[in-house]
């Protein structure tokens, strides 16, 4: 890791005349002195916690290594509905003979390194490699979105006025964050007796190696936030063979992008408090009236390629110039990325593909997030996804949406400042030579050959609720995952590997497990549906989706408590592959069966989410992003064309959504 120079002695190093450094405008100007109000913990803190919030992070238990007689039963478990019966029982005799051989050798050796490392967990480095080592673009391959809940208010929800809010905010949430002032994340089992003035004063007052336990006895998770320390100043930086994750929390400006551009401002003044709103209200005000055209050749679509690609481009962009240089560290030590967008969308598929990949122009898809606000006051954030997982970017949304939404520091009436933002806003520009012009056209050419490929649909309906599924106690999510079930059997006529993430964040440094939604008691229901040789009872099917219903519940358990099967294995071939080994289950067609997800599904459960998408992860997959809510409930689906077709998919979706409402509600289904 390494921090950006002091723009000072760059500009120095650069023997750049006064008069040049005039125009470029290397420095940020901010205010000589601080007004009382200014430095008002009140104003500067989203939160002041008497919990420091990594209080929990020494004593938060490690992520456990299932025993790998379990790992083996709960895989062959899982593989039943996806293969024949002959090749099932190919698979098991493999399986038994790598837990008797390479297997029980490959366990104890990661066992042992286990032991070793108390201070992660056993997941960590090989699934940060996972991410970094991957040289194909992250664009569609891993950054997802989620799109906000418009602000009920109307008046509130322009583009100005609703990108000045989420900045303000953000920088409180910073600040708070950096201060250890932010809540620690902790779930609370019993609410009433944890979430409490008296448990914070207890757990405080305990040493950090035992603050876990203290809460535990009051039945309350803390949850590991190792990641937040890389949500802001961060960047995943293209470098040979393995990125690099880049952050320094000292810098204090912020990155905004308008058709291409790039500007930048500090968002704290000297002493590190937060500006005054009205002199962010305009400095963006300014940014939004500047009519510098789009670059002819936007670097920003390099970002795009893929990341071995990108890398010789990077290198040959700091080349160029030194100013070239001095700006792409200035871009990656941003706080984060907030986009602008002139665009209208006429619906929310032409916002959910802009949020997910738009044209490359106008993102700069290596940062941490970016936070992007159309012309119409819509908003997402668009997350790089090695740093982190879904858990810490939530928080950031939630509480940028609870205060934007009800307690704002800028409102229709607020006036702009009266500074000089032309003085103030650096716009970055960069030295392209022949060789990046080529780039960069190639980028270009490449993304919108992708991006063309990829067919997207959005679907909403109120055939299925929460309140529905709670009120015949059934769990939502469980009735949303067999939905996805039944509407690829509807189409295909057969059962798959399928992908539902779940979070381990109650361990050390725990990232994801693997829930696998597609059991025999999902098949057996679409049997039931579909090729049921003899008639069923309402009552059968509905005893039946009970079942689905507890099985995936326990799955869910599991993996959330580390006792899937998925990241064991996982880490196991990584050992291997590390060793030179190459033991026969990884090469079987059962596990490869296992592991292709041609249904990668994920949800972000919180009333703040309008929707969340992002593309599949095999060529002749889904990528379903859905949410299921009170009233109703919604689905982004993608697809790779002609491989797939995501339009396809959502009529098949509607579909099993009523065949689950009739039979919920004791009816029979059309599709009998």
């Amino acid at each position: 890791m390494y921090k950006t120079p002091n723009r000072y002695l760059a500009v120095k190093q650069l023997n750049i005349p006064v008069t040049k450094v005039d125009k470029i405008k290397y420095f940020h100007k901010t205010a000589a002195c601080v007004s009382s109000s200014k430095a008002a913990p009140e104003r500067n803190y989203l939160q002041q916690s008497q919990v420091p919030t990594y209080h929990f992070q020494k004593s938060l238990p490690r992520l456990p290594i299932p025993k790998l007689e379990k790992t083996c039963e709960r895989f062959l478990k899982s593989l039943t509905p996806l293969v024949s019966t002959e090749q099932h029982a190919k698979t098991s005799q493999i399986v038994t003979e790598f837990q008797q051989k390479e297997g029980k050798e490959l366990n104890e050796e990661l066992v042992a390194q286990n032991k070793k490392n108390k201070h992660t967990s056993y997941v960590s480095g090989p699934w940060f490699d996972m991410y970094l080592k991957d040289r194909r673009p992250v664009v569609l391959t891993h950054n997802p979105f989620m799109a906000f809940q418009d602000d009920p208010r109307p008046e509130y929800n322009t583009q100005l006025l609703r990108a000045a809010n989420f900045v303000i905010t953000s920088a409180r949430f910073k600040k708070s964050l950096q201060a250890e002032l932010l809540e620690p994340e902790v779930y609370h089992l019993n609410p009433a007796a944890s979430d409490t003035q008296s448990f914070r004063k207890f757990v405080r007052w305990l040493p950090q190696s035992l603050s876990w336990y203290g809460a535990y006895w009051y039945k309350a998770f803390p949850l590991d936030m190792s990641q937040y320390r890389r949500l802001f100043n961060s960047t995943r930086i293209p470098r040979p063979e393995r990125d690099e994750l880049y952050t320094d929390e000292n810098a204090k400006h912020l990155l905004v992008m308008r058709h291409g551009n790039f500007y930048i401002f500090d968002i704290f003044d000297r002493d590190g408090n937060i500006i005054d709103e009205t002199e962010l209200l305009a400095h963006l005000q300014y940014i939004l009236a500047d009519r510098t055209p789009s670059p002819e050749f936007p670097i920003s679509v390099l970002a795009t390629s893929d990341r071995d690609t990108w890398t010789r481009a990077r290198i040959q962009l700091q080349n160029a110039s030194e100013r070239n240089k001095l700006h792409l560290q200035l871009i990656d030590s941003a706080a984060f990325c907030l986009v602008l967008e002139d665009a209208e969308y006429a619906d929310s598929l032409e916002l959910s593909r802009s949020f997910l990949m738009s044209d490359g122009v106008n993102r700069w898809f290596d940062k941490s997030f970016q936070l992007i606000v159309t012309k119409q006051g819509t908003a997402a954030v668009n997350f790089e996804h090695s740093w982190g997982d879904g858990v810490a970017v939530l928080r950031y949304f939630r509480e940028l949406y609870k205060e934007t939404t009800t307690s704002p520091f800028l409102h229709p009436n607020s006036v702009p400042a009266k500074v000089d933002s032309s003085r103030i806003v650096q716009c970055l520009d960069f030295v392209v030579d022949p060789f990046l012009k080529e780039a960069i056209h190639a980028a270009r050419r490449s993304f919108a050959e992708r991006t063309d490929s990829l067919d997207m649909h959005y679907f909403e309906s109120s055939q299925l609720n929460k309140n529905l599924a709670k009120q015949h106690k059934l769990s939502p999510d469980s009735l949303m995952q067999l939905v996805i079930q039944l509407a690829h059997y509807r189409l295909f006529g057969k059962c798959v590997g399928t992908y539902e993430s779940c979070s381990t964040a109650a361990f050390k440094h725990g990232r994801t497990e693997t829930v696998r939604p597609c059991t025999t008691a999902t098949q057996k229901v679409c049997q039931q549906l579909f090729e049921a040789k003899q008639s069923n009872s309402v009552q059968d099917i509905q005893a039946a989706i009970r079942e689905c219903t507890n099985i995936h519940n326990t799955l869910t358990r599991e993996a959330a408590m580390g006792q899937g099967f998925d990241r064991h294995l996982f880490a196991l071939r990584k050992l291997a592959e590390a060793k030179g080994q190459n033991p026969a289950l990884f090469n079987d067609p059962g596990y490869r069966t296992m592991i292709y997800d041609i249904l990668s599904t994920s949800t972000l459960p919180d009333p703040s989410v309008l929707i969340g998408g992002f593309g599949p992860v095999v060529p002749d997959g889904f990528g379903i992003g859905y949410a299921i809510q009170d009233k109703g409930v919604g689905f982004n689906v993608t697809a790779y064309k002609p491989h797939r077709s995501a339009s396809d998919f959502t009529q098949s979706l509607e579909a099993s959504l009523k065949d689950i409402h009739n039979i919920l509600e004791g009816k029979m289904p059309s599709s009998i």
